[in-house]
This record gives structure tokens, C-alpha cells and sequence, in this order.
């Protein structure tokens, strides 16, 4: 994924047949504006909580925007290895 906008985001997903309600991408709007994060990792964020949850969840989406926030996480690779990690303290 390069770095776009929220919105070329959101046609990217519509092009694949997945359509955010639009309460969705309000909630998406309000999660990037209340931790700061940039267009790139509100995506990676998105994408995330797509593949994980399988639809959209807004309190998983959050909380992974926190946690990149907290974490420094500024790239998709570190992205995926702090959820994977998250995942593995999960199961432990």
C-alpha cells in the first residue's frame, strides 16, 4: 500500500467490494483526528482491523491507533509485528 489519503483509502477498499457505512468513516475521521496519527497509518489501522475482525470495529481500530501512537509505530511492517506481538501475549 503507498502512502494516500483516507479517502483514496476508502476507493481502494470500494474497488475490492468493501463499503464502509458512514458512520464507519466518520468514526475513522474522529479516531485520526483524536490521536494525530497520519493518513498512512489511519490506512495500515483500517486495513488491520479489516483482515482481524473481519468488518469494521471501531474500539479495535482505536486501539490499535493508540497503540501505534504509544509505541512510536510509524511503518506497515512494525505495524503488523506489534499486532502479531499483541496476538502472541494473547494467547500466552
Amino acid at each position: 500500500m503507498s502512502q494516500f489519503s483516507i479517502q483514496d483509502y476508502f476507493q481502494h477498499l470500494a474497488s475490492k467490494g468493501i463499503k464502509l457505512k458512514e458512520s464507519d468513516t466518520a468514526f475513522i475521521e474522529f479516531g485520526k483526528q483524536f490521536t494525530g496519527m497520519s493518513d498512512y497509518m489511519v490506512s495500515i489501522s483500517i486495513e488491520i482491523t479489516l483482515k482481524v475482525q473481519r468488518e469494521f470495529d471501531g474500539s479495535y481500530y482505536i486501539a490499535l491507533l493508540e497503540g501505534f501512537k504509544e509505541n512510536n509505530i510509524t511503518t506497515k511492517k512494525k505495524a503488523y509485528a506489534y499486532v502479531n506481538y499483541l496476538e502472541l501475549e494473547l494467547t500466552v
